[in-house]
């Protein structure tokens, strides 16, 4: 004897609830995904304040001065002397400048890396700082 339970005469159909929990899984890895792959090349420094500081999200070079007043391009420490090859050995030619200096280094150094910068041909160059509070 068979028994008819209903289910023979349905036909198959997609469950929306899952499908949608499935794609919020998947924006929510791309998103973290994304904002993981951001790269700070820099060291860290303890950035002076400016009140009109805006941020700059594109492919960059990093130019590092710590509190004892030690030269870093792109986390690798130079010498003042061989600055300008240093910059060129890597291809940044066309790459923007950020200099980034802890507020306790000379500004006299910031200055001497600003103008070997200049007398190389490299103009887009701007100084890092964070937004005041």
């Amino acid at each position: 004897m068979r028994l008819d339970s209903g289910y023979e005469n349905r036909r198959a159909r997609i469950e929306i609830i899952p499908l949608i929990d499935i794609v919020f899984l998947l924006l929510v890895f791309f998103i973290y995904a994304m904002l993981s792959m951001t790269v700070h090349r820099g060291l860290r420094v303890e950035l002076p304040s400016a009140s009109t500081a805006q941020v700059d999200k594109r492919d960059y070079v990093d130019i590092s001065i710590n509190k004892d007043n030690q030269i870093f391009i792109n986390g690798v420490r130079v010498a003042l002397d061989d600055f300008t090859t240093e910059i060129f050995k890597a291809g940044n030619r066309d790459k923007p400048v950020f200099i980034s200096g802890d507020q306790r280094a000379d500004l006299g150094l910031a200055i001497s890396i600003l103008d070997r910068l200049r007398k190389a041909g490299i103009s887009d160059v701007s100084f890092e700082t964070r937004q005041e509070e």
